[in-house]
């Protein structure tokens, strides 16, 4: 059980800024979630013989069970002074792996990429998205609409966290009288929905000054109130509050559950956390989705046993399969130490089903600490530390199939456990994986919670591993609660 829920509010606060700086200046906020300071961002904008540097920075530490978790990430755009894209670079430091994202755009809009990660380096190419801005493009913009009242407008955001760009719909409100520390400020309220692939709507509302410099930011995430407040370096950068993450995590079961690993299927009756509240959960092929009236959704979980005698590698041409069987970022199952991993785990099956199992098996024995303590690792880095929890053993797990040309992808969602944190019967923060057998996604779960994958696994999001994935995670949790439990223990 991991905190997802961190990474991805820490990717929201770095993709939600809006560009908000004078030349050469840098402006401190300091960070909360639930009124407790948490950490801090370091937002700057520099401009040197016609370029222009313009740097986010996002650095948060809460506790989970007694245990500090650090997660840090810098984000830096290259533009020239009328906002041509020019390159970026990415930093992520999440405890024991750090990787660093460079892009270079050249003149045919083309992007080149290399990430470094563990002293490896992957290089890939794309297309620059057509009409995509970056943080100076999109301050001209906004300089531009100016800042009258019931003002409206588009823009599509190159975002490097996620390698694409992301639509965002901003609208102007009136100005209001806003604690700042105690000191009241007048500022104008300006409202922001991003549209993320694979993650929703997320809105956040800023409150900026008549330079279009942000004062003050509120969102929510994951249940949670998360402000940003402009202020003096000292206390950016000074001592945090000790803010217990556990409570976040915790989703109520509405009665004890027993022996959900032998259900042939379970029903969920879920409802909105607030009148007029909405989410979305997404089917598959071992979940089912139902609207029901008010807002409420049904959501059963019946999991797919592997097929019997499907062969691998996968040989057929559908491009969301052919997908989930790349090397990426985080899953690098082009890794010569993952390849050999595989072939040991596998031996000389040829039936795919056996082949993930003994997998699945493979890894939960041989990640050997099993801790709170990582904030996220890539594939390769749980290889050479076998340490981790959830996370860690769902992306070596996706990337040995991949390895062995079974498709795979990392799913992110919540689990049923009799305890956890010192609360009984509760739905907690997980990770696990599904692989492509014959033509079925069937779950994997190699953490041994919960004894393996069942029906007691609500999937909420799924892809390539990558800390952007769990944006689909935090934007559904916090959003609903679970009213009715209904178990179908089949013959």
């Amino acid at each position: 059980m991991k905190l997802q829920y961190l990474l991805g509010i820490c990717l929201v606060l770095v993709i939600s800024g809006l560009p908000r700086f004078a030349l050469g200046e840098t402006e401190y906020f300091a960070v909360f979630m639930e009124g407790k300071k948490v950490g801090y961002s370091i937002q700057s904008r520099v401009v040197s013989e016609g370029i222009v540097t313009t740097a986010a920075e996002v650095s948060i530490t809460v506790s989970r069970a007694d245990v500090p978790m650090s997660m840090n990430i810098k984000d830096t755009s290259i533009e020239t002074m009328d906002g041509k894209p020019l390159g970026f670079e990415l930093v992520q430091d999440f405890g024991i792996m750090a990787a660093k994202v460079v892009g270079i755009v050249d003149e045919r809009g083309v992007v080149g990429v290399t990430t470094t990660s563990m002293g490896m380096e992957q290089k890939s190419e794309f297309e620059w998205p057509g009409g995509a801005v970056m943080a100076e493009g999109l301050r001209l913009l906004q300089l531009k609409q100016g800042l009258k009242e019931g003002t409206s407008y588009t823009a599509k955001v190159f975002e490097p966290t996620m390698l694409q760009a992301i639509d965002a719909e901003i609208r102007i409100g009136p100005k209001r009288n806003v604690d700042m520390f105690g000191r009241v400020v007048a500022l104008t309220e300006v409202t922001i929905r991003l549209l993320v692939p694979m993650a929703g709507e997320i809105t956040m509302t800023r409150y900026v000054d008549d330079e279009l410099r942000v004062q003050k930011s509120v969102e929510f995430a994951a249940g949670i109130q998360i402000e940003m407040i402009a202020c003096g370096k000292e206390f950016a950068l000074g001592e945090n509050d000790v803010f217990e993450f556990v409570d976040k995590m915790v989703l109520s079961a509405p009665a004890p559950l027993s022996d959900l690993r032998s259900a042939k299927s379970v029903s969920y009756h879920l409802s909105p956390s607030w009148k007029g509240g909405s989410f979305t959960i997404p089917g598959s092929d071992n979940q089912r989705v139902w609207p029901v009236d008010g807002g409420k959704v049904v959501v059963t979980v019946e999991p797919l046993a592997a097929p019997r005698r499907a062969g691998f590698p996968y040989r057929g041409r559908d491009k969301e399969i052919l997908e989930a069987m790349k090397a990426t970022r985080f899953l690098q199952s082009d890794s010569e130490e993952i390849k050999e991993l595989a072939r040991r785990a596998v031996g000389t099956t040829k039936d795919a089903g056996e082949a993930v199992k003994r997998i699945e098996s493979f890894v939960g024995e041989y990640i050997t600490e099993k801790t709170f303590s990582v904030g996220y690792a890539s594939a390769a880095e749980v290889a050479a530390s076998r340490v981790g929890d959830c996370s860690e053993h769902a992306v070596l797990v996706a990337a040995m199939c991949r390895a062995v040309r079974i498709p795979a992808r990392v799913v992110s969602g919540i689990v049923y456990t009799d305890e956890f944190g010192g609360r009984e019967d509760v739905f907690v923060g997980h990770a696990w994986v599904e692989s492509y057998i014959g033509d079925k996604w069937v779950g994997l779960d190699a953490s041994g919670v919960a004894g393996g994958y069942g029906a007691g696994h609500i999937a909420l999001a799924s892809g390539n591993g990558n800390p952007e994935d769990f944006l689909g995670l935090i934007s559904s949790l916090g959003r609903f609660k679970i009213d009715e439990v209904m178990v179908n223990k089949g013959r």
